[in-house]
């Protein structure tokens, strides 16, 4: 094996890398609206656009746009003037995306972080985090119970 092939070996894997962090990229958005509707039916019995946008800060339009994306990739419905559903699809990717972020943010908490800051940064790891990294960090978790 040459020094060139080392090198376009290593460029690869580098460049595998970068694909998944902009494939995470392409569902964040997604996720966390899907987590935050979920979050808002649970609690209020509903989730309306300007409670999505008070919650995440942006505007209505913003949301209105998002919601349109999620509908063409069949995450949730709307009616006129109604809240916004989750699909069976919807649902289920909230369900994994709030997983994924208690599991993050138990793990952050258990290495002594204050349970404030492992909330906020769990919210960008949940979405960046393989499922290694996710068993792993369960593993450590029940350990510790």
């Amino acid at each position: 094996m040459t020094a060139s092939d080392d090198l376009s070996q290593e460029a690869r894997r580098h460049a595998e890398k970068f694909q998944r962090v902009r494939d995470a990229h392409q569902t964040e958005v997604a996720e966390d609206y899907v987590e935050l509707i979920a979050h808002l039916i649970e609690e209020t019995g509903e989730a309306r656009v300007v409670d999505l946008a008070g919650w995440l800060g942006v505007t209505n339009a913003t949301v209105n746009n998002t919601i349109q994306r999620l509908q063409r990739d069949g995450l949730v419905t709307t009616k006129p003037y109604r809240s916004i559903f989750l699909t069976p699809e919807g649902r289920a990717l909230a369900e994994t995306s709030r997983s994924r972020h208690e599991i993050v943010r138990d793990f952050l908490i258990a290495l002594g972080i204050d349970a404030d800051i492992a909330d906020s940064d769990a919210e960008g790891i949940e979405h960046h985090v393989s499922q290694d990294t996710l068993k792993a960090f369960k593993a450590f978790l029940s350990q510790r119970k």
